[in-house]
């Protein structure tokens, strides 16, 4: 499905490209297939998200869990092996509060 389609089909309610890899590192993870590129592209993404703006957007949600609730999301198959799981490990670190149920897919 293209990109415009997804606000307009109301997939979601904030497009929020800061907490995604970047395009070098997508195209990268496109190609892993077994458990040491994984962890290759999780230690890189979690690099990524050391990054002045999407460190900071990680605080403001993890402050955020504790008034509100919001769901992240991804279009990806298998959520343990997509960005949005390291998100998560991102954000308990940072003492969110998270739903205790495994990661849901899409």
């Amino acid at each position: 499905m293209p990109k415009a389609d997804w606000a307009r089909r109301d997939f979601f309610d904030v497009w929020f490209p800061l907490l995604a890899p970047s395009e070098a590192l997508l195209r990268e993870a496109r190609a892993v297939d077994d458990a040491a590129g994984w962890k290759r592209f999780s230690r890189k993404f979690k690099a990524e998200m050391k990054r002045t703006d999407a460190a900071r957007s990680l605080d403001l949600l993890a402050a955020l869990s504790h008034r509100t609730d919001f769901s992240v999301g991804c279009y990806c198959l298998d959520a343990t092996r997509c960005h949005r799981s390291l998100l998560r490990e991102l954000l308990a670190q940072r003492r969110a509060e998270l739903e205790k149920s495994a990661l849901n897919v899409r």
